[in-house]
């Protein structure tokens, strides 16, 4: 949600009980509506009286002990629930959709060396130069359609840049990205027309990247320098011929480096905006934050503002088989084999039971409350480097004068498929400039 002050009426639980009884269907489409716009009371009102929160056709889960165990237990809440999909847009197993196999251990470990750690200032300095182009070309026109032309536009920047995957161009990789994302993550439905087109999308992008490779190969071969970007690092490296990192993992895994942060950054940086400038007084202090010598101290606002309204809130898994949750507790409850389990990342991070005053705006919240980028066996693999350029980006945006919300209906987030932010424009510099 948007505003600062959610919805707190309640009776969540009573609507959805009398909807159940009658429609079940119905009932259903209420949780997900309810998750949409007014998802911080109806978690408020689960974790008080419903934390593990049983529905016919899912389990939510809402308190953080239970979440992180949900996230911790690959072997008994797999990654099954959207893993299958992702291997069909891409021809073949993605680490993200498989848990603990050997092929899953290798390819992270590979990636894991790929995105070094500490490659993280130069890649902050690459997303502010790209921040600063956008907002550069957007300045004489008073305001900036911040998803496309800014957030977007870092990072599909760094996707070029630093992955070495720029696509054939910025707007096929993001075409690509979408429809894969959209099919892996908010087709609930199973709707046929958005698996077809995640398929369509990811065989372009595999066949797209093994031309790339293959020019990347020729030119080793001729003696040329490669760059300096985890594709070169990729195509460059040897290992022994029994560990099975042929070109097809390495072309997999190049596609999946777009599919963990084409959406999720952008995402993450629209929903940390929209809370910074709805704080007045939060949104001056982070300001001189922004301007001051030590950037990593404007970053804290960011990870708090993103904690108000989270991109991802949910993280689907599948029961393989029956478990016990939250045992030894009050919370105990069966979760038979075959549930779909919906662990709520966004609900645990206001579980007053771990987070003190989770109501209120803190700075310096320990690391380990954060669940932005998951938690347990697929937490993200590029943490260090998604960190800079999210909080980068804002940074810079933040420290251009006069950024603000734009009256409605401007300025607000227009979403595409309930989930993903699709336009956002914000006003820039001095006021009536954007008439």
């Amino acid at each position: 949600m948007g505003a600062v002050d959610q919805a707190t009426t309640g009776g969540y639980l009573e609507r959805y009980d009398e909807a159940l009884a009658r429609d079940p269907m119905s009932a259903f489409g209420l949780v997900r509506e309810w998750m949409r716009t007014d998802w911080r009371a109806l978690f408020a009102e689960l974790r008080e009286r419903r934390p593990i929160f049983v529905t016919p056709a899912f389990t939510v889960v809402t308190r953080f002990a239970d979440v992180t165990e949900v996230l911790s237990r690959e072997e008994v809440f797999s990654v099954r629930a959207f893993g299958p999909r992702l291997d069909a847009a891409l021809g073949g197993p993605f680490m993200l959709g498989w848990d603990a196999t050997p092929m899953n251990w290798r390819d992270k470990g590979l990636m894991q060396v790929m995105l070094d750690p500490r490659d993280a200032a130069d890649v902050r300095g690459l997303a502010g130069r790209l921040a600063d182009e956008a907002l550069d070309a957007a300045w004489p026109y008073g305001r900036v359609e911040a998803v496309h032309e800014l957030f977007r536009h870092v990072a599909l920047g760094v996707c070029a840049e630093y992955f070495g995957f720029p696509g054939p161009d910025p707007q096929t990789l993001s075409r690509w990205t979408r429809a894969i994302v959209t099919d892996g993550f908010a087709n609930f439905l199973g709707d046929p027309e958005i698996q077809a087109a995640s398929v369509r999308a990811g065989s372009e992008m595999v066949e797209h990247l093994r031309g790339r490779l293959a020019e990347r190969r020729a030119a080793l071969r001729a003696g040329q320098d490669p760059p300096d970007d985890v594709f070169a690092r990729l195509a460059g490296t040897a290992l022994p011929a029994g560990i099975g990192v042929d070109d097809e993992r390495i072309v997999i895994n190049m596609a999946g480096l777009p599919l963990g942060f084409v959406e999720s950054a952008p995402g993450a940086m629209t929903e940390a905006t929209e809370q910074l400038l709805l704080r007045p007084q939060v949104l001056a202090r982070a300001v001189e934050a922004a301007a001051g010598s030590d950037p990593a101290r404007f970053d804290h606002y960011v990870w708090e503002a993103l904690r108000f309204n989270p991109f991802f809130k949910l993280l689907p898994r599948l029961c393989e088989r029956d478990h016990i949750l939250a045992a030894g507790t009050p919370r105990r409850t069966a979760i038979p084999a075959g549930t779909l389990v919906l662990a709520a990342p966004a609900s645990a991070m206001f579980d007053a039971d771990v987070v003190a005053e989770p109501g209120e705006f803190r700075l310096g919240r320990p690391s380990h409350h954060h669940l932005f980028f998951g938690h347990g066996h697929h937490a993200c693999l590029g943490v260090h480097l998604a960190r800079v350029v999210i909080c980068e980006t804002v940074r810079r945006l933040l420290l251009r004068p006069g950024v603000r919300l734009l009256p409605p209906p401007e300025g607000r987030i227009v979403r595409a498929a309930g989930i993903f932010p699709d336009r956002f424009v914000l006003g820039l510099g001095s006021q009536g400039r954007e008439g």
